[in-house]
């Protein structure tokens, strides 16, 4: 069975390198395309008009590919190519063996999976408003600016924050640090986020929490959320990629919507590890670290009690323009 293979020569720690991926994946038949920057993987997907549409590459370069197949009816091919490989992970796929993906091509098990949309844009992980999302964008500057230990650098940059994301989820007011839209459930534990037992259970689940890191996770599942924003646009991160979205934010779960074929070796369902990998590429929370942020929520805390946050209208709406000029709209 052939196809259409696109590679992200950036993802990854080029292990095989991109060009070994592309001749491996020749030597099966399949038309292999190494991405140059700025190209537009969805179009050159679109118009490869092959049966079958893969992409190698990390989360964040799947999620456009996978809407190709969708518009055309293709399949689609996931071959784990990054760093961290949720999406990959919770297939079952070995995200250390990209060359053994390769042989889903060759017409292997095919499942019908879940994906998710919130507004034009489909994702198939998940959808951060809030601090994680604040910390995709500074590490994405501090990368574009080509310093080092920008992963480093975000994280402290995040920490020193204390705003609040005010939100409305299906009218009902949210005030948290942390928003988090999953594509059927995750595990969940601090920064961690576990692998899904399930990408078609054709549900939505949502989890806000307050302090930098959430002691507790307050849940809610359904098949479509909006979240309503007093913000022209919020930074966001989609699938662990920085974005920017204009409110109101309607997300819906588009049932088994994805047909995904899978090489004869993976594991059931999920992956082999239940606890996969830190969210948005971020570190495991040390004990530390921990101590440090509910110290920093106690703080809040008091500052509140002595009248040191702001709930007059014009008061946030000052604030607001200023976090937008700063973070694209998105904290409060």
């Amino acid at each position: 069975m052939a196809g259409f293979l696109l590679i992200n020569p950036r993802s990854g720690d080029q292990r095989p390198s991109a060009e070994e991926l592309a001749r491996a994946a020749r030597e099966r038949g399949v038309e292999a395309r190494l991405l140059s920057p700025n190209e537009d993987a969805a179009e050159l997907a679109r118009r490869s008009g092959a049966a079958v549409l893969g992409v190698a590459g990390g989360d964040g370069s799947l999620a456009s590919v996978a809407e190709a197949a969708l518009e055309t009816g293709a399949a689609f091919v996931c071959v784990p190519f990054g760093t961290r490989n949720h999406f990959a992970r919770d297939l079952g796929l070995d995200h250390d063996d990209p060359l053994g993906a390769l042989a889903a091509f060759d017409g292997g098990g095919a499942r019908a999976i879940d994906v998710g949309r919130v507004g034009s844009r489909l994702f198939l992980n998940n959808v951060s408003l809030g601090t994680y999302a604040a910390l995709v964008h500074r590490r994405e500057r501090h990368r574009r600016r080509g310093e080092a230990l920008a992963r480093a650098r975000a994280l402290l940059e995040s920490a020193r924050r204390r705003h609040r994301l005010r939100a409305r989820v299906n009218g009902e007011q949210v005030l948290a640090r942390v928003l988090l839209v999953g594509n059927n459930r995750y595990e969940l534990d601090l920064f961690t986020l576990g692998a899904r037992e399930r990408l078609d259970a054709g549900e939505l689940f949502l989890w806000t929490a307050d302090g930098l890191l959430p002691r507790r996770w307050e849940e809610r599942t359904a098949p479509r959320f909006r979240i309503e924003l007093d913000a022209p646009r919020v930074g966001a991160a989609v699938d662990g990629e920085p974005a920017a979205l204009e409110p109101p934010l309607d997300f819906e779960s588009l049932p088994r919507a994805l047909r995904v074929l899978l090489p004869g070796t993976t594991t059931p369902d999920t992956g082999t590890a239940k606890m996969g990998g830190a969210m948005h590429d971020n570190p495991r929370a040390t004990e530390t670290e921990q101590e440090e942020a509910h110290e920093d929520d106690r703080s809040q805390e008091e500052d509140a009690m002595r009248g040191q946050e702001h709930h007059d209208p014009d008061e946030q709406r000052r604030r607001a323009a200023h976090l937008e000029d700063d973070d694209g709209g998105g904290e409060r």
